[in-house]
């Protein structure tokens, strides 16, 4: 590879951005946010421009190269080896426009989500963002975008409104209902196999804050608040009401509050985008059961994500339906009696606007799902990651019988087909798009899309 770092800083575009094995600059410009993820590409290029993500693919083209863009690695566990591949690090890329008047943002391929939902709400603005304050916004959006505010506005993918993506021959085009819109539509939901995106445009909705937080209870009372809780979602539940049913296991490192620290507890969070006096009255069964902390309020992060690079291993499903009899497994496979405690179990209601596929929606129409089920561990060294991946597998067996069929993208982090992602006629489509835009499937992403034979 030292030609190609050569032939690079001849390219004046890429002048400096790119790094290749060797370079005192390649062990931090590989890695990934889940620090678990040992990336090894052929080279990585910082682009700080579309010009340059254009001319990257261009240079990985070239030299008989693959192409994968990331902007910040939080699920970059199922691209598997990246030995042939150019990753394209869009960290770089932060430029963020706010127009307030037609409540639309427009973000670059490196923003992540904190950056626009502080510049939003200085105009009594909201996003429907990521739980995640780090977790990028162009990825999140093209896997779809679930957002505590989806149930009453849908996937984030369904409120864009354009995106300026390069292909792969280099071209940098701008794709929304009108120009491209095939690209478009596959832009939307269908994942990353069809360029690398820089930049990205979407409604804003006029929400300045929220009543949002988190009932606490000890661990041990996981079956009843669970039962109490699956009783709630399965009521006449309004689309501004997000609720979650969750396990957590908080382990002893400084950066968790002390009054938790250490400690194991079943959670209820819950996001109204409404009238507080509403949330109240639905959540009075769960208050009845006496939380030991209740921190609902107005406020506008709820999630407890970590905010900094961390090693873990996760993965998920959606659930039809959650019966008690479904309740009783989930707690069996999470709970205080769990064979090994992962860090975060939860169980999202969502349904509402997610679940209703609306004409001009993109790849991922909706998600044809009651609930969705994500699990994760910390592996902070390698020997964790076996038992940790075992009690995920655990939980997801027992709550197979009410599986959905479908998967949803971002709460995928293992190497999943590709085919349950989509409807069958999603899936054909995409996989003819492919061909069309990108036939030698030089692009690569987390989920990938083959190409349709010609």
């Amino acid at each position: 590879m030292s030609s190609s770092a050569t032939t690079a800083t001849r390219t004046p575009r890429l002048d400096g951005k790119v790094v290749v094995p060797g370079d005192g600059r390649f062990d931090s410009a590989r890695q990934a946010w889940n620090l678990a993820i040992d990336q090894r590409p052929a080279a990585v290029v910082l682009p700080e421009s579309a010009a340059d993500v254009s001319a990257a693919v261009r240079y990985a083209a070239e030299r008989g190269l693959r192409v994968a863009a990331q902007g910040t690695g939080h699920n970059a566990g199922p691209l598997g080896s990246l030995a042939d591949t150019v990753l394209l690090k869009t960290e770089r890329m932060r430029g963020i426009q706010i127009d307030p008047v037609a409540r639309t943002a427009r973000v670059e391929a490196g923003v992540v989500w904190l950056d626009v939902v502080h510049a939003a709400a200085r105009y009594g603005l909201a996003a429907l963002a990521g739980s995640s304050p780090d977790v990028g916004v162009v990825g999140y959006t093209i896997g779809g975008g679930m957002s505590f505010l989806g149930r009453k506005y849908g996937l984030s993918a369904n409120s864009v409104l354009a995106i300026e993506v390069v292909t792969a021959d280099g071209r940098l085009v701008r794709a929304n209902h009108e120009h491209e819109p095939d690209l478009f539509w596959a832009l939307r939901g269908g994942g990353g196999s069809f360029g690398v995106v820089t930049a990205i445009e979407f409604r804003l909705f006029p929400i300045a804050e929220a009543y949002a937080g988190v009932l606490w209870y000890p661990i041990e009372r996981g079956s009843e608040v669970l039962h109490a809780w699956g009783e709630l979602t399965r009521g006449e539940v309004p689309d501004e009401l997000t609720t979650v049913g969750r396990f957590l296991n908080l382990p002893p490192i400084p950066d968790i509050p002390e009054p938790v620290r250490g400690k194991s507890f079943v959670i209820v969070e819950a996001y109204h985008a409404g009238d507080p006096a509403q949330a109240d009255e639905l959540l009075a069964p769960l208050r009845a059961l006496g939380p030991v902390n209740d921190t609902i309020a107005t406020l506008s992060h709820l999630h407890m994500d970590p905010e900094h690079p961390a090693p873990g291993a996760g993965d998920g499903l959606t659930v039809d339906q959650l019966p008690a009899e479904a309740i009783d497994a989930f707690v069996h496979a999470a709970g205080p009696g769990a064979a090994f405690p992962l860090l975060s179990v939860e169980m999202r209601h969502i349904g509402g606007e997610f679940a209703r596929p609306r004409p001009g929606n993109g790849a991922l129409a909706c998600i044809d799902a009651e609930y969705a089920l994500y699990a994760v561990g910390t592996t902070p060294v390698p020997d964790l990651a076996g038992p940790v991946m075992a009690q995920i597998g655990a939980v997801k067996d027992a709550l197979a019988p009410w599986a959905a069929r479908q998967m949803y993208l971002n709460f995928a982090e293992t190497q999943t087909p590709a085919a349950p992602l989509w409807t069958e006629r999603a899936y054909q489509r995409l996989r003819q798009i492919k061909a069309d835009v990108d036939p030698g499937n030089l692009i690569r992403a987390n989920h990938p899309v083959p190409p349709a034979a010609r």
